[in-house]
């Protein structure tokens, strides 16, 4: 089998990253990158999280990175992973594991020195690639290298039993195919849609998390509707069941040059009705939840920057892109703040209370009708509403 080498690529020159590799013996064999560092720049894309696998123990990993002079965080050493920062770089570094028991929400794992089985615990054969950081040789076990040619996401092994070993697998299955995939791999699909019930045992927060991802993915679209069509979401968000509006929302996004955003899209998949029971079954925030309960609540008739002043600007892009609406008037441009306020109007002569809030919400719709004017001219608005205010109260 021909050689085949991890082409350059910026992040691979980040500082601290030589001395990183060196401190865990990388000339020795006993480091590699793996994962999405390895699949991205394959695919000539940016890397974001960088991960090195490595056969020796937490402990000894986190002794060498000491003496090394490098940061080390026992972010996760129950399971191996510590986070190391080197000169400002930070890699999450794990030692090679092996599943001791599965219950598909959560491992129980041996650690190893054996790669091969570190690899058959990964998901899809595209997510289990490794390259030397020396050489920049890489290492296939299960043809990762042949489904990235064919933009095919493949389990590794049996398809039910990696399912089985962790139930968030469906989501990421479906995930990644909408950022990588071409056509589905028919033994995976099938896995996932006679499995779909296994989802409900998995919490929303985990959920949550893994649609988001889905949502913002090139694919987002075609591979939704794949989920719609086999029941994928049926036991768990059921009130999902048209794309059609996500459909339409993309365009507009498209359109609008707007990046996806996974709060609006998942308003669009889900009617006004339902989208607080789904915030919360989801575990949003707060604000999440707010969004998604607002966005079909319409364009408005004031115009889109007035309507981003008095929402703010997440809301009102939401509700105008799902109404179909313009956004053109929103882009850089970010809600100014009514160049007056109570003391202004109480040296106007008006008396501290009501009647000060009274004239500020009158200015204030007055200020947003004309477009937001400078100072002189809300001056001029004030002088005209004080009058109208003290006149009044005079007779």
């Amino acid at each position: 089998m021909e050689r085949v080498i991890l082409p350059p690529a910026p992040w691979r020159a980040l500082p601290g990253l030589d001395a990183l590799a060196e401190a865990l013996g990388a000339r020795e064999g006993q480091a590699r990158y793996v994962g999405g560092a390895v699949r991205d720049t394959l695919l000539g894309l940016a890397v974001a999280d960088i991960d090195i696998a490595t056969s020796h123990p937490p402990a000894e990993v986190v002794k060498r990175l000491t003496s090394a002079g490098i940061k080390a965080i026992p972010t996760g050493i129950a399971h191996g992973t510590i986070t190391a920062v080197s000169s400002g770089t930070v890699v999450e570094v794990t030692t090679l594991r092996r599943d001791v028991a599965t219950d598909g929400r959560h491992a129980q794992v041996a650690f190893t020195d054996d790669w091969q089985a570190d690899a058959a615990r990964r998901d899809f054969t595209i997510n289990a690639l490794y390259a030397d950081p020396i050489s920049g040789a890489l290492s296939d076990w299960f043809g990762g290298l042949d489904d990235l040619g064919a933009r095919r996401v493949r389990f590794i092994g049996d398809p039910y039993r990696r399912i089985a070993e962790d139930h968030l697998r469906i989501l990421r299955f479906f995930r990644f195919h909408a950022r990588f995939g071409d056509t589905p791999d028919p033994a995976g699909l099938d896995a996932c849609t006679d499995r779909a019930n296994d989802l409900m045992a998995l919490s929303r927060e985990r959920i949550a998390a893994e649609l988001r991802k889905l949502l913002v993915a090139k694919g987002a679209v075609p591979v939704v509707a794949l989920m719609v069509e086999r029941g994928i979401f049926r036991p768990v968000l059921p009130e999902i069941a048209d794309v059609a509006a996500l459909a339409a929302l993309a365009e507009a996004e498209a359109n609008a040059d707007v990046a996806p955003d996974a709060i609006r899209r998942l308003a669009a998949l889900i009617t006004p009705d339902s989208a607080d029971g789904v915030g919360a079954r989801l575990r949003l925030s707060n604000a999440d939840r707010t969004r998604l309960v607002a966005a079909h609540d319409g364009a408005g008739t004031e115009g889109a920057r007035a309507l981003a002043y008095r929402v703010g600007p997440a809301i009102a892009l939401d509700r105008l892109l799902l109404a179909g609406a313009a956004v053109d008037e929103l882009h850089g441009w970010s809600p100014p703040r009514l160049p007056i306020g109570g003391g202004d109007l109480v040296a106007r002569g008006i008396a501290r209370g009501p009647d000060v809030a009274r004239a500020l919400r009158e200015i204030e719709t007055c200020w947003i009708a004309e477009g937001f004017p400078d100072v002189a001219r809300t001056a001029q608005i004030a002088d005209r509403v004080t009058d109208q205010l003290l006149g009044a109260t005079s007779n």
